[in-house]
């Protein structure tokens, strides 16, 4: 009864790339921020081999308005984190999620103010 037993993972299969707890709940802070000050409404989580990524909409209906993506591959290059904008445009990227989440947070306190 006390055995835990793990899923098959396919022979060949690459591994899945995720968020730390601490991670996600940096994000999920700034979404619920959003959220209460009436700017964000739904999210999508996408998890995939190569990055794990958080969008956030404004609107269930349209393109996301923030994407943050966490992609181990680039952490000695450019660093592993990156928000991408409404238009796929690369807005800021880093080796820390905070400095990365900064802008996002600086829009929120211009609307609070």
């Amino acid at each position: 009864m006390g055995t835990v037993t793990p899923f098959p993972i396919p022979r060949g299969a690459a591994p899945q790339i995720g968020f730390e707890r601490l991670e996600l709940t940096r994000i999920l802070d700034l979404y619920g921020r959003m959220v209460a000050a009436g700017l964000w409404r739904d999210y999508a989580i996408e998890f995939t081999s190569d990055a794990a990524v958080f969008a956030a909409f404004r609107r269930a209906a349209e393109r996301p308005e923030f994407r943050i993506e966490k992609r181990p591959a680039l952490r000695n290059r450019q660093g592993m984190w990156a928000l991408i904008g409404e238009h796929g445009a690369v807005l800021k990227r880093g080796h820390e999620l905070g400095p990365v989440l900064a802008p996002v947070e600086r829009r929120l306190m211009k609307i609070v103010d």
